[in-house]
């Protein structure tokens, strides 16, 4: 019986069958195959996989969505049997109960909420998908949901609300600080017109204080005699009469003519 020599790569485990029967697994590096009668008949890859799944459900709201879904798995070494000869596609069996969960969940979610249950939908994946590739002879390692796309027009209505509703946050926060200047600039004139109130008080207040002061050196100097508070008076309206008429006469654009009671 001849015999040959078979290499098997690192991270692969080869199936012997003897006779068209499973007889023992081939580990990497060379083994002693003995033709025809028994014979390497494939290779159970051990590395970590991963399959992406993509499926178009839609959801509570009736929108349509394309959903990528990414498994990580690997064969289990002490399961070569099951991983090799229970399944004929084991890819396509893990497809079909991914496409069963993910259309099972998403109907009864809105599209907000299927984008916010991201995790709650691989958890239940990978929770499916544990309690039956084990029997085949798969380990499930990981379940990531990597992509969740509504149709073009539902993304478009989305980010025209997004926009609308940023553009009315950013009408109101202007507004609000319109209101502030606004406020902040009345306060500003009613205490500037009080301070302007406040001085023009004192100013009066010094003028008759002035005034005051001067009717009283006035009538108490000694070299002026007989003159009375009234005197004193008369003659500073006139004092200020004639200044008057000293600032009007002095301005380029004065227009005003003073005459006396008889017209001349």
């Amino acid at each position: 019986m001849p015999c040959c020599i078979e290499c098997i790569q690192t991270a692969e485990v080869g199936i012997v069958e003897r006779c068209g029967k499973y007889y023992r697994q081939a580990g990497p590096g060379a083994n002693c195959v003995c033709y025809p009668v028994d014979e390497i008949v494939g290779v159970v890859n051990m590395r970590v996989q991963q399959l992406d799944v993509e499926i178009e459900t839609k959801t509570l709201d009736n929108v349509f969505v394309m959903v990528v879904v990414s498994i990580q798995y690997s064969p289990i070494q002490e399961r070569l049997w099951e991983a090799f000869y229970s399944l004929e596609s084991h890819k396509l069996q893990i497809r079909a109960y991914i496409e069963d969960v993910v259309r099972a969940v998403l109907p009864t979610q809105s599209l907000d909420d299927a984008f916010e249950s991201k995790e709650a939908i691989a958890l239940s994946i990978k929770r499916r998908l544990d309690a039956t590739m084990h029997t085949y002879g798969y380990l499930i390692l990981n379940s990531l949901v990597t992509d969740m796309t509504p149709d073009y027009r539902v993304r478009n209505a989305m980010n025209e609300i997004n926009a609308s509703k940023r553009l009315k946050e950013a009408a109101a926060e202007k507004a609000e600080g319109d209101k502030v200047l606004s406020v902040k600039s009345a306060e500003a004139e009613a205490e500037s017109k009080y301070l302007a109130g406040v001085g023009v008080a004192r100013q009066r207040k010094a003028i008759v204080d002035g005034l005051k002061n001067s009717i009283s050196d006035f009538t108490s100097n000694e070299q002026i005699k007989g003159a009375s508070s009234k005197d004193v008076v008369d003659l500073l309206l006139i004092t200020q009469y004639f200044d008057m008429l000293n600032s009007i006469g002095t301005r380029p654009d004065t227009l005003t003519v003073f005459i006396d009671e008889d017209g001349e």
